[in-house]
Formats: structure tokens, sequence, C-alpha cells
């Protein structure tokens, strides 16, 4: 009892260390540039040879910004689209550091702008909470917006996304072009396949002698045999990762570590696949195949052995080898999806959350006109609007090939990253958009781009991925149910992760823990999930 509770003393503290990221504002209000970008003006509007019956009034969008990368976001298709519908923007670009404080003023009665962009800016929980502050918007989409009605009348995942729990639809969604159906995936070092002469593991029996191997056979040839961890712990949640091979499948950000199973909306940690994927880390952790702070170090103390100097890691998980081991990822190869004991192949797949988004464009009461603000947004549900706003304008960020209808990322400048050069450059994940299903076989990369790698990898990875939890949508009262419940749940379930891993007893003590559970409130957690599905659904 006494280790398990400095694991949950240890695990607490690092949970408040990561929830104090918080996100706030300086304001630097910019009169929208009317110079857009050459060529762009031609690739703006809206449905095909509509008129604007905009008045040509001027309208306050705030949007909040990770960094203070300039104006150049909405320079380029932003304000051309606006230009195009005869009204002008007066950008409000809000630091992410000061938002937290910014929000509370603003939604306890502070002036508002005319609208926000970027599902960055307010939850589910915000906009429900505040509903006298957000105005409904479905009137408007019929009268103003047709290519998002189009949309939504052919996408039910749209639809659902756009609707919220009591009906009404507050801000417009997203789907974002390029984005891959797998997420954080397996890497193992190749490297030291080759020096101990081993074969790229396909099986979960296979892997775990693998990871004997890189244990006990100095596998990165250092002359010390002892500095080896066979499997780090790349991505945060590097328990569900390792038990995939089980049919644990790690869900999105916001799922509550909910899954679908046949239909049926599945709370991952008293599934029977996550109990043996526990037990069987935990006999790999007694053999020391796994990282021994696995549980108890910081995001530094990670990065530090992902990226040391020699490699010092076997297999982690993580988005792509250059994201999770800088300098050595030429080192590392994508794992494939093991066959676990049942024959079947998983991997980690949550595309709802990690390429739709709710809440991308909500428009506020002080929103005099709000009609022909929405059909400036409506413009932005084009393939061209949709492309230039998650990499940058035509000629800036993106060439298009008229004839041929495809697309090319152009190499970024100024010595920028491809990633950092597209936040500049363009709204980049925030902002409606939309692309069709088959629109990234018409995009190349004319130089080396994270987004390009991941997208080459999903190609022979995506065939296992099956359904996730989708971004449902809860009532106010939901949100608070949930929020008092799962604090204490998700602590419960994550001192006993630790313990089972490191210690063992899952199977002994797996009745108890359950039973626990419901005295926590685990019947009410899981009947909110299963409704808030079951609406999702009926949505679609």
């Amino acid at each position: 009892m006494c280790k398990k509770k400095k694991i949950m003393a240890l695990i607490m503290a690092l949970t408040v260390a990561a929830s104090l990221t918080g996100c706030t504002k300086t304001e630097s209000n910019t009169q929208s540039s009317a110079a857009a970008n050459q060529g762009t003006e031609n690739e703006t509007s809206g449905a095909e040879g509509q008129e604007s019956s905009a008045a040509g009034g001027t309208y306050e969008v705030a949007t909040v910004r990770w960094a203070d990368w300039g104006e150049e976001y909405h320079t380029g298709f932003p304000d051309a689209a606006a230009k195009e519908a005869g009204i002008e923007i007066s950008w409000n670009t809000i630091l992410s550091a000061d938002w937290a404080d910014r929000k509370a003023v603003l939604l306890a009665g502070g002036d508002l702008p005319d609208a926000f962009m970027g599902s960055i800016c307010f939850s589910e929980t915000d906009v429900l909470s505040n509903v006298g502050t957000f105005i409904p918007l479905e009137d408007y989409i019929d009268e103003y917006m047709p290519n998002f009605k189009k949309i939504m009348e052919s996408d039910p995942t749209m639809k659902a996304l756009a609707t919220s729990a009591d009906g009404h639809i507050y801000g417009l969604p997203s789907k974002k072009p390029c984005r891959p159906i797998v997420g954080n995936q397996m890497f193992i070092n190749q490297t030291w396949l080759d020096n101990l002469g081993l074969e790229m593991p396909t099986t979960y029996d296979e892997f775990v002698d693998v990871l004997r191997a890189f244990k006990e056979q100095d596998a990165n040839g250092n002359g010390d045999p002892n500095d080896e961890i066979p499997y780090g712990t790349g991505n945060a949640d590097a328990t569900m990762y390792f038990c995939l091979p089980f049919g644990v499948r790690p869900g999105g950000e916001n799922t509550y570590n909910m899954t679908v199973k046949g239909g049926n909306a599945i709370f991952i940690p008293t599934s029977e696949e996550y109990k043996a994927g526990i037990a069987a880390m935990h006999e790999c952790y007694a053999e020391g195949l796994l990282d021994a702070e696995i549980f108890t170090q910081d995001t530094s103390m990670r990065d530090a052995k992902l990226m040391s100097e020699t490699p010092i890691v076997g297999c982690a998980a993580g988005w792509t080898a250059d994201a999770t081991f800088g300098t050595n990822a030429d080192q590392y190869a994508a794992l494939p999806a093991l066959k676990g004991p049942d024959g079947n192949q998983y991997i980690a797949s949550d595309p709802e959350h990690y390429n739709y988004t709710r809440y991308e464009f909500v428009v506020t009461s002080s929103c005099e006109n709000p009609g022909e603000l929405l059909a400036w947004a409506d413009k932005f549900y084009t393939d061209d609007a949709s492309i230039q706003n998650f990499y940058g304008s035509f000629g800036v960020g993106i060439e298009k090939d008229e004839s041929a209808g495809t697309y090319t990322v152009l190499e970024p400048k100024d010595d920028m990253s491809a990633d950092t050069y597209a936040w500049v450059y363009s709204l980049r994940d925030f902002g409606p958009k939309y692309v069709e299903e088959g629109f990234n076989d018409k995009v190349v990369y004319a130089g080396e781009n994270g987004d390009a790698l991941k997208l080459e990898l999903d190609k022979t990875m995506k065939q296992y991925a099956l359904e996730a939890y989708p971004n449902v949508s809860y009532t106010k009262e939901q949100v608070d149910t949930l929020g008092t419940l799962y604090s204490d749940i998700s602590s419960y379930i994550a001192v006993n992760q630790a313990a089972w891993v490191t210690e063992g007893g899952i199977e002994e003590q797996w009745d108890e823990y359950l039973k626990t559970l419901d005295q926590m409130g685990y019947q009410d957690f899981i009947g909110i999930q299963v409704d808030a599905y079951n609406t999702y659904k009926a949505n679609q």
C-alpha cells in the first residue's frame, strides 16, 4: 500500500502540473488587410455564382494563437474572402498564454467581438454554459451558407458535430485536409534490429522476444550492456500503446477513455482487453523490459531519454519518428500493427477527434448582422479555401494546377520548419474547413514535411483502423456531472494501473476494482456516455 500511495502522489503531481498550461490574450487589434495574395481572390467564391448580400459592415473577429507569429495568417485567403463578400474584418489576435483570464472577463459580461474563430477559443462547456452569449445559427445557415448547408446534407458526421446537445447549432465544425487516420503509433529502433541480426516483429510474442534481445545484448553497441531501455515512454499514454495487441485502442484527447465495440460505447479501463493487456505488461516490467520510471518521470526526463546522444530507447510511441526521437529519427522505423493473442491487428485511430472539430466559428450576441458575417464564413467551406487555410494562400504556401485539379505544398522559407511556416501564414488547425474523401490524393509536397511523412505511414496502417468513440456532445448538466465523477475515477484508475504494471495483482484485484468504481459513480458515468453516444448517432 505504501508504494501505491507514492505512485498516486507522483501521478497527481504530474497531472496538476500538466493542467497549468493555460491560454490568454495580448490584445492586438488589427484592421484586416485588403491586399490579398495574388490569385487568391479568384478562389474565394462561396456557392458558384452567388452574389454577396453584404451591406459592407466591419466585423471584429477574435482568434487565439499559440505564439506571436504576426498577422500574416489572415492577410491571404481570409481577408480576400471578406473583400469579395463586401465586408471588412477587424482581427483581434489573442495569445493563448493570455486567453484564460481574458475569456473569463468576456464571458462575465465584457465587450464581445462579433465572432470568435477557432476551436481553441471555447469548449462545449463554455458554449452551453453561456447560451445567451452565442447565438444559434441554424436559421442563418439556410439563407446565407449554401456551401455548409450542402455539406450538412451529405456528411452525417459534420451534421452531428454541428448539433449541440440541446439541438441547436452554436458553432461551425471543421474537417481538416491532409490529416491521417492513424494517430500516435509505435516506432522501433531498426539499427538495433540490424545490429543484433533480428527481423522486424509482426506478432506480440515476437515483439517481446525482441525486447529481451535489446535488454540482454548491448543493442546500441556502446559497450554498456545495461543502458538500453527496450520499451520507452514516447507518448504520455505509453501503457495503452503497449496494450494495443490485446485490443486496447487508445482514444482521442477528449474521449474520457471511451471506445466503441460492436456498436456499443465501452469504457476501456473496465474491459477484458484492458485487463489482459495490463497483466501482460506486468510480465514484461518484471523482466526489466520497460522503463522503470514509466509512471514517475516528467516530460523533460522522458524526452532526454528519447533524444539522448546515443540512443538508449528501443521502442516508443509517437506521432512521427522525428517528432519522437529528434536527431536519432533515422534509426527508427514504424512498427507494424502487431498480431495479438486473438489473431487480430490493432492501431490507435481516432480520426474524428484528430481531423474534425466543433465550434470553429461562433457568433456572439453583439453581432448586429450575423447573416453577412456567416456568408463570409461559408466561403471557407471549399477545397481551395480549406487547403489555403491549412498551409497558406496560393503563391505563399500552396500552388494549384488548375488543369489537373491538384495542389502542391510549397517548401517553407526563412529557415522555418514546415509546421511553423503553415502556422505563420494560415489559420492552420483552426477555423472552418471541409474537404471530401479522396482530397488528400490531390496533394503533393515540394519538400520534406511532417504531414507528408505521417500520411505516407498512414497508407500501410489505416487498414487496421476500427470504429472509435465519436466527438459526442454533452448537455450542461452532463458536463458538470462528468467533471465531478471523472476526476476521482481517472485518478483511481491511474493508481491501480501503475501498481498493477509494476507490482502485479490485476487478476486477484479486478472484481474489487470494479466494485469500487461502482461506488465512485461509475454507473452514472457510463450512463452519460451511452446517452451522449446515442444522441450523436441520432443527430447524424
